[in-house]
C-alpha cells in the first residue's frame, strides 16, 4: 500500500521514553496505548480504564536473515528502562526476557506516533507508524475501534534480506484489566476451549488474519466481545491460532524457536482458555530497499454500563461503583457488527482515512502557531479518545472528569469541569450539541435546577439533585457557542425553554442571585468542590457571561419567531412565576432587557467592589441565621457550618478569576468587566502565581509540579488575609486552569506571558517525568486540559458565527489553522508593506461553511454574496 511521510511535532530521545503512552483508538471506543519503546500497553478497550493492563505474550517480533549471514530475531521494542529492572521475581515488565533493539526514539504529532528502532547487530532498521483516524467534523470516521500499525522495514546493508514481522495477541476476552468475567464453558457447548481464535480472509480488501471470540463469556457481560488482528496482505502469511500448551513458560520458548528458525510459523494444537494467536508476514528486502507491513488491531465490546452512581449518601462521590450497572451500550457497537466487520470496512477505506487524518495534522503542524500551542492543543485531544469520554448507544457523548487506573473518576459529564474545554465544540460540533442536549433536555429539572452530574441511563439524568453555579452558567454560554458555530435554530429553540428556566433559577428565593442585582451572593457550589458564600470573580464572570449569552439568544428568537410562539402565560409546573416557557416576542424582549440590566449592574458592582487595584477578590458573606439556602445548592463537600464558612477563596489571587471572560472572548460576547481591570488582573496572576522552581513550595494535597519545574499556582495571597482553611486546592497546580489563564493572556495581547505558561506545562510532560498524552488532574486524561484548544483561537483571533455568516481573524501574517466544529481549514494572511491592503487565502479542507463577511479585526473586511 502507499506509504506516507508523517509530520513530526515532537521528538523524544531514548532518555525521554519511559512515561510515553500514546492512546490509539477512536472517540468513545477505548484505546490501546503505544509505549515510548514501541510496546502496546494500557489495553483500555473493555469499557473501563485499565492502566498497566497488558494481555499475556502480546508483542510484535522481527526475523531478519541477510544473505550469507546468521538470522537475528528481536522483539520490536526498545530497551527496558533500568528503573523497571527490579522486582520480587525479577523484572516485572511483560515479555522482559525477549531480545530488543538497542536504540529507540519516539516521534509524535497526535494522533500519529512513530517508534524508530535500530541496532548495530540487526541489518534492518524499523519504523513503527501507529494511529487511529482523527478527522475534524467527522465523528463517525474519528470513532472507529481500531489501532493501525505499520512496520516500515529498511534494509540498511548491501545484501538481500529475508524478513518477517509477527504479531502475537492473547485472546483476553473476559478480562478488562481489573475484573475477570466468569468463563465457564456454556452448558450448551461442552466441546472444549472457552475462547476461540480462527483464521479468516478479508472479503473487501487484500488481507487475512485472526478473529477472536468467546464461547464461555455470557454475551451480556461487560467483558464480552470480539477481537481481530489482520495483516493487509495475503502473501507470505503464516499463522498460529494457538500456542502450545506447555508448562514452565515453554509455550513462549516453543514460539520463539519456531519463529527464529525461518521467520515462519507452524500451527499448534491445544485447548486453552485464553489462546494466543500469532500472525506472521514474510517478505524479501533488496539492498537498501524499504517495504512496509500493515496490521489492523480491532476490538468490539458492546456492553458498556452506566456510572453506577445514585443520589444516596452511602455511595462515593468519585469513582463509579457497580451496584446497579444499567447497560447503556456503546455507539460504535451499533455501527459495526463485530471486530471483523471493523477490519473489513477499515481495510477498504484505509488510504482515505489516513490521508484525511494527515491533512488535519499537517494543517495544524505546518501552521504558524507557536510550537507549544500546537503541542498543547493537539496532544490533549487524546483525552477525547481515552476512557474519559464515551458515546452511549443513542450517540450522546458522555464523560468522566478523568480516569483512575481502573475506574472512571467523578461521574456525570460534570458541567463545572467540562465547561473549560473548547476542543469538542470546535472540532466535533455535533458531539458538543449532544452534550448540551443531555444538560438541558435530560439533566435540568422543571424548576430550572441543572444536575451538574447527569446519571445514566438518561431517564435518570436528573437524579443527582445538586446544582453548581459555575457549571449551570457555563452551560448557558456553551449553548450559545454551539448555536453560533452551527447556526442551528431548531437546536436552539428545542433547548431554549429549559435554558431560560436554568437562568431564572438564579433568581429564586434562596438562590444565587435572589435579589436580582446581577451579582451572585448565595451559596455557590463550584469546581473547587466546595461552596463559596458571597460575591467572587469566578462565579461572577460565569454569571455575567450567561446573562450576555441569554440576552443575545432571546433577542434573536424575538426577531425570528417560530410558527408556534405563544402569548405570555404563567408556567405552573416550573413555579418560576411569569412564564418561564414563554417564547412570545414581547416576553422574549422583556427577558433580554432584564438580562442586559442585570449584566450592567453586576459588572459595575464587581469592578467597583471586588477589584482591589491588581486583581479581583472574593468578598465572603456568611449567610445569616434564618437565611434560605435553596435545596440542591449544597453538595456536602464544603463548609460544615455555612454561618462560619471555611474553604473559601477570600482575598486570594485566583488563577481562573476571569474564566467567564475567557469564555466570553471565545464566544465573541465582548468584555464582561472593565478591559483595563481584566488586563491588570491577568498581569497579577502572572506576577503572583507563576513560580520557577518548587523546591521550597509547601503543598498539602496533590502534586502536579515538583523540583525545578515551573507553573501557575491555583491561588496566592499577596495581600495577606489568607483564610485559615482556604479552598482545598489553593496550593496545587492543574493544567486546565493554567491554559484558561494563558488563553486569557493571549487574548489581551500579553503574548510573552501566555506562551511562557503553556511552554512550562508542556515541559513538565516531557516523556521522562510524565506522559505527554495524559495531563492529569482528578484522574488521567482530564477533560479540563482540553481548554488548551482555546490557545489556538486566542493566538489567531479566530471567531465564526454561522448565525450571521461572519468569520473573523486578527490581522496577523502567516498561515493559521481554523475550525468551527462543522468545517475546518487554513487561512493565510499577507499584509501589504506599503498600503492598507491584505491578501487572504481561505482554504476549506473539510465540512461546509457559509460566509457572508470575512473580517480582519481593526483592518478591513470583504463581503460575499
Amino acid at each position: 500500500m502507499k506509504q506516507f511521510n508523517w509530520p513530526v511535532l515532537t521528538c523524544y530521545d531514548q532518555d525521554h521514553l519511559a512515561r510515553i503512552a500514546l492512546p490509539i483508538g477512536g472517540i468513545g471506543t477505548g484505546t490501546v496505548s503505544l509505549g515510548g519503546r514501541g510496546d502496546l500497553r494500557d489495553w483500555e478497550v473493555v469499557n473501563r480504564p485499565a492502566k498497566g493492563f497488558k494481555p499475556k505474550h502480546t508483542f510484535f517480533a522481527l526475523y531478519a536473515r541477510a544473505s550469507g549471514q546468521p538470522a537475528v530475531t528481536r522483539c520490536l521494542e526498545g530497551t527496558i528502562d533500568p528503573r523497571d529492572y527490579e522486582g520480587a521475581f525479577g523484572c516485572p515488565v511483560p515479555n522482559h526476557g525477549l531480545p530488543r533493539f538497542r536504540r529507540c526514539a519516539f516521534e509524535a504529532a497526535y494522533p500519529l506516533g512513530q517508534v524508530v528502532l535500530s541496532d548495530p547487530d540487526v541489518p534492518v532498521a524499523v519504523r513503527l507508524q501507529a494511529f487511529n483516524p482523527l478527522i475534524p467534523c467527522d465523528a463517525e470516521r474519528s470513532g472507529i475501534p481500531i489501532a493501525i500499525l505499520r512496520f516500515v522495514l529498511t534494509n540498511r546493508i548491501g545484501r538481500r534480506i529475508e524478513a518477517s514481522v509477527c504479531g502475537n495477541l492473547e485472546n483476553f476476552i473476559g478480562q478488562d484489566g481489573s475484573v475477570v468475567a466468569d468463563n465457564r464453558i456454556n452448558a450448551r457447548d461442552q466441546s472444549g476451549a472457552r475462547n476461540v481464535n480462527e483464521f479468516r480472509t478479508l472479503e473487501r480488501a487484500a488481507g487475512c488474519g485472526l478473529f477472536m471470540r468467546s464461547r464461555g463469556i455470557e454475551p451480556s457481560a461487560e467483558q464480552w466481545g470480539t477481537l481481530a488482528l489482520v495483516a493487509l496482505t495475503t502473501r507470505g502469511v503464516t499463522y498460529r491460532t494457538t500456542w502450545a500448551d506447555l508448562s514452565w513458560g515453554d509455550a513462549l520458548l516453543d514460539y520463539w524457536d519456531d519463529f527464529s528458525a525461518d521467520g515462519k510459523l507452524e500451527e499448534r494444537q491445544a485447548e486453552v482458555n485464553n489462546p494466543i494467536g500469532s500472525l506472521c508476514v514474510s517478505l524479501a528486502l533488496k539492498p537498501r530497499e524499504t517495504r512496509a507491513i500493515t496490521f489492523l488491531l480491532a476490538w468490539h465490546f458492546p456492553n458498556r454500563r452506566g456510572w453506577g452512581m445514585r443520589n444516596e449518601p452511602s455511595l462515593t462521590y468519585g469513582a463509579g461503583t457497580r451496584d446497579q450497572p444499567d447497560r447503556v451500550g456503546n455507539y460504535y457497537a451499533t455501527q459495526y457488527a463485530d471486530a471483523w466487520d471493523v477490519v473489513e470496512r477499515v481495510a477498504a477505506q484505509l488510504p482515505m482515512l489516513e490521508a484525511d487524518t494527515l491533512a488535519f495534522v499537517n494543517a495544524l503542524a505546518n501552521s504558524d502557531l507557536p510550537a507549544p500551542i500546537k503541542e498543547a492543543a493537539l496532544y490533549n485531544l487524546s483525552a477525547l479518545r481515552s476512557q474519559t469520554a464515551f458515546r452511549i448507544e443513542s450517540g450522546h457523548l458522555m464523560g468522566w472528569e478523568g480516569c483512575g487506573d481502573k475506574a472512571g473518576c467523578c461521574f456525570g459529564s460534570c458541567t463545572h469541569v467540562w465547561n473549560y474545554e473548547q476542543a469538542t465544540a470546535f472540532l466535533f460540533g455535533e458531539l458538543a450539541k449532544t452534550m448540551r442536549e443531555v444538560e438541558f433536555k435530560h439533566a435540568t429539572r422543571s424548576d430550572g435546577l441543572m444536575c451538574f452530574r447527569a446519571d445514566l441511563p438518561l431517564d435518570r439524568a436528573a437524579t443527582w439533585i445538586h446544582a453548581a453555579a459555575d457549571g449551570q452558567m457555563g452551560c448557558l454560554m456553551k449553548l450559545y457557542r454551539e448555536w453560533q458555530l452551527s447556526g442551528d435554530d431548531d437546536f436552539l429553540r428545542a433547548l431554549w425553554p429549559q435554558a431560560r428556566r436554568a437562568l431564572e433559577f438564579c433568581w429564586r428565593p434562596g438562590g444565587w442571585d435572589a435579589d436580582e442585582d446581577g451579582v451572585m451572593e448565595g451559596c455557590q457550589h463550584n469546581t473547587m468542590d466546595v461552596e463559596y458564600y458571597g460575591p467572587n470573580p469566578q462565579m461572577g464572570t460565569w454569571y455575567l457571561g450567561a446573562l450576555r449569552a441569554m440576552e443575545e439568544m432571546a433577542r434573536y428568537l424575538a426577531e425570528h419567531p417560530s410558527s408556534h410562539s405563544r402569548l405570555p402565560s404563567a408556567d405552573k409546573q416550573s413555579g418560576v412565576g411569569s412564564g418561564a416557557m414563554d417564547d412570545h416576542p414581547a416576553s422574549l424582549i422583556a427577558f433580554a432587557d432584564k438580562c442586559r440590566r442585570l449584566f450592567e449592574q453586576g459588572r459595575a458592582w464587581m469592578d467597583a467592589h471586588l477589584f482591589n487595584g491588581e486583581y479581583y477578590e472574593h468578598e465572603i458573606r456568611p449567610p445569616q441565621p434564618g437565611d434560605l439556602i435553596l435545596e440542591g445548592l449544597r453538595a456536602g463537600m464544603g463548609a460544615a457550618a455555612p454561618q462560619e464558612p471555611e474553604l473559601q477563596l477570600g482575598a486570594g489571587c485566583l488563577v481562573d478569576q476571569l474564566v467567564g471572560q475567557y469564555f466570553a472572548h471565545v464566544c465573541g460576547l465582548g468584555y464582561l468587566l472593565d478591559p483595563r481591570h481584566v488586563r491588570k488582573a491577568l498581569r497579577a496572576i502572572m506576577k503572583y502565581n507563576f513560580r520557577r522552581g518548587f523546591h521550597d513550595h509547601f503543598n498539602h494535597l496533590r502534586s502536579f509540579v515538583l523540583g525545578d519545574e515551573s507553573a501557575l499556582l491555583m491561588a496566592t495571597y499577596p495581600k495577606g488575609r489568607r483564610p485559615k482553611r482556604p479552598f482545598p486546592y489553593f496550593n496545587e497546580v492543574m493544567t486546565g486552569f493554567e491554559y484558561t489563564a494563558a488563553a486569557g493572556m493571549l487574548y489581551e495581547g500579553q503574548i510573552e506571558n501566555g506562551l511562557k505558561v503553556i511552554a512550562a506545562i508542556r515541559a513538565r510532560y516531557d516523556g521522562l517525568k510524565r506522559n505527554p498524552f495524559d495531563e492529569a488532574e482528578c484522574g488521567h486524561h482530564y477533560a479540563r486540559a482540553m481548554a488548551s484548544w482555546a490557545a489556538v483561537l486566542a493566538w489567531t483571533g479566530f471567531h465564526y458565527s454561522a448565525v450571521n455568516g461572519v468569520m473573523t481573524f486578527d490581522p496577523i501574517e502567516g498561515t493559521h489553522f481554523w475550525s468551527t466544529g462543522h468545517a475546518w481549514g487554513t487561512c493565510t494572511i499577507r499584509l501589504a508593506k506599503h498600503s492598507a491592503d491584505a491578501d487572504v487565502t481561505l482554504e476549506i479542507l473539510g465540512g461546509e461553511i457559509g460566509i457572508r463577511r470575512f473580517v480582519l479585526r481593526g483592518f478591513g473586511e470583504a463581503t460575499f454574496d
